[in-house]
């Protein structure tokens, strides 16, 4: 017999197993003899009150042999598909490698060109930004095997459920190497430490079931003929040589930071619509404060991670948020070409640095866009590049990201210091009215005063604010059929995910890559 039940636990009993068990053991007034054990399905905590609990979901097993694996884990076959239909997906984020082994099940081989390096080999070029403040254009934090998951945390909840079957992404993750706690914990994530592992994992399974993956390669051009697509034209960065593919299906699936893609639609008079997206800083407080206030104690016990936060509030007709919370984590350099400074933020799997950090946002809309609407559906894309370059001049024209403490910044003052952040080009004081317009600093600090009062202790000096947060999502859509997935002027070329301003964060983009595969398999069926 299977019972399923919930527990409440203080934390130190929570984290070990044997005591959960004789917990669920009681609760069920079971023996010993009879009493197998438990497996975790959903673990949680309530922090509502000061006695902080644990909330967790069990299968308890009576009379019955307890299962070794986790009741929701999945093993997948992939089959061999070195001489099947091609399907060209053009990006290895995780929208392009999930569409590439979805392909795989349905019999099509997968040729995925990825601008960047494979993930080993991007570690360099982020040193570069890091230590000498070099940005390759090419390889970077958004660009790379992996796509911008891969080194900002691997954070793997969603909302989007009805996109498709999360348990299914978790589990293709599990089997390549992740946790399986990411089955349990509510706010799964992989950490920057162990996704590369995870991806390299991924690409071996799409090589060995006889995938193509081309490193250092990118689309230029495609071509179309009576509105079908035809071939595709890439680039090897590292030759200069330009090769013609022939390609009757492709996933475009190149991230929110592809901007060479969207002059590329607009150079070529192909659809493509301004989208509204939404800009701010990160702010970064010592993680200590965070779990000070959330977890109302002056030290976090050592069963309790790294506490987050997440905050809504609406000012002036806009809705301002968090973003990326980062428990424990790093403020990174998320640039992508020469002249900008953009930040984003990363915890690794642990989440114990010393510092938490998150987006705070401010949605835009055309109004904002309108000094730039001469480029029309480039238009949010012109404002978006016009902040980075306001926040690197604000910096002092290096990769030093302007900063401001919070409540100078809600004082309207220029800080005379700055606290030790975890961002490496460092940061250099200024106004945060420097790089960001008024309308949306003023919905900042109204909504700073508001998550103040909801968490006391937020509102510090402290705590200090860093530009620009801009890479919130595509600035642009690719439109699509609903139905087809394709775009409405070019059969049998399919935008996918956050770059083509579809699905948001990992766990949607790869549900989304998965349905464009099969899309695609449709396509070819027909």
């Amino acid at each position: 017999m299977i019972k399923q039940l919930e527990l409440f636990l203080p934390p130190e009993e929570a984290a070990d197993n044997s005591k959960v068990s004789e917990a669920a053991r009681l609760e069920l007034g079971a023996s010993p003899e009879t009493f197998s054990g438990i497996r975790i399905l959903k673990r949680s905590i309530d922090a509502r009150s000061r006695q902080i609990k644990i909330l967790l979901k069990v299968n308890a097993y009576i009379d019955e042999p307890l299962p070794s694996l986790h009741p929701e884990r999945t093993h997948f076959t992939y089959q061999k598909v070195h001489s099947k239909r091609i399907v060209l997906i053009i990006g290895a984020g995780p929208a392009g490698m999930f569409a590439a082994l979805r392909a795989i099940e349905l019999g099509l081989k997968p040729i995925i060109v990825e601008r960047g390096k494979d993930v080993r080999s991007r570690r360099r070029d982020l040193a570069a930004i890091n230590k000498e403040g070099v940005v390759n254009p090419d390889s970077n934090y958004c660009f790379g095997e992996g796509g911008a998951g891969t080194y900002s945390d691997g954070k793997l909840y969603t909302r989007s459920s009805k996109r498709g079957n999360i348990h299914r992404i978790l589990n293709i993750l599990i089997n390549h190497g992740a946790d399986e706690n990411i089955l349990v914990d509510a706010h799964p994530h992989i950490g920057t430490n162990k996704l590369p592992g995870i991806v390299t994992a991924i690409r071996e399974t799409i090589l060995s079931s006889g995938g193509e993956i081309h490193f250092n390669t990118k689309l230029i051009d495609f071509n179309a003929t009576g509105n079908q697509l035809r071939s595709a034209t890439l680039l090897n960065i590292l030759t200069g040589d330009k090769n013609e593919m022939n390609a009757d299906a492709m996933i475009l699936a190149t991230g929110h930071s592809a901007r060479d893609i969207f002059e590329m639609f607009y150079r070529k008079n192909i659809l493509i619509e301004a989208k509204p997206f939404a800009i701010g800083v990160r702010i970064e407080h010592p993680q200590h404060i965070i779990d000070s206030i959330q977890y109302h104690c002056n030290l976090r016990s050592p069963y309790l991670p790294p506490s987050s936060y997440a905050f809504t509030n609406q000012s002036g007709g806009r809705g301002v948020y968090s973003f990326c919370m980062c428990p424990g984590g790093i403020i990174a350099p998320a640039a992508t070409d020469k002249g900008e400074v953009v930040v984003n933020g990363w915890s690794p799997s642990k989440r114990n640095n010393a510092f938490a950090n998150s987006g705070i946002v401010v949605s835009v809309n055309e109004k904002d866009f309108k000094q730039f609407e001469n480029s029309h559906a480039l238009s949010a894309l012109r404002f978006q590049q016009n902040t980075e370059q306001a926040a690197f001049q604000s910096g002092g024209s290096s990769l030093k990201a302007p900063a401001q403490r919070l409540i100078d910044f809600i004082n309207k003052k220029l800080s005379g210091d700055l606290p030790l952040t975890s961002y490496l080009p460092r940061v250099a004081s200024a106004l945060v009215e420097d790089f960001l317009p008024i309308a949306i600093t003023q919905s900042l600090r109204e909504s700073f005063s508001v998550f103040g009062k909801k968490m006391k202790g937020y509102l510090t000096n402290e705590a200090v604010l860093v530009g620009v947060e801009s890479r919130t999502s595509s600035p642009v859509r690719i439109p699509r059929d609903s139905t087809t997935l394709q775009h409405p002027e070019v059969k049998g070329l399919f935008p996918c995910a956050e770059g083509s301003g579809y699905a948001g964060g990992i766990v949607s983009a790869t549900m989304d890559g998965e349905r464009c595969a099969e899309k695609v398999a449709e396509y070819y069926n027909q």
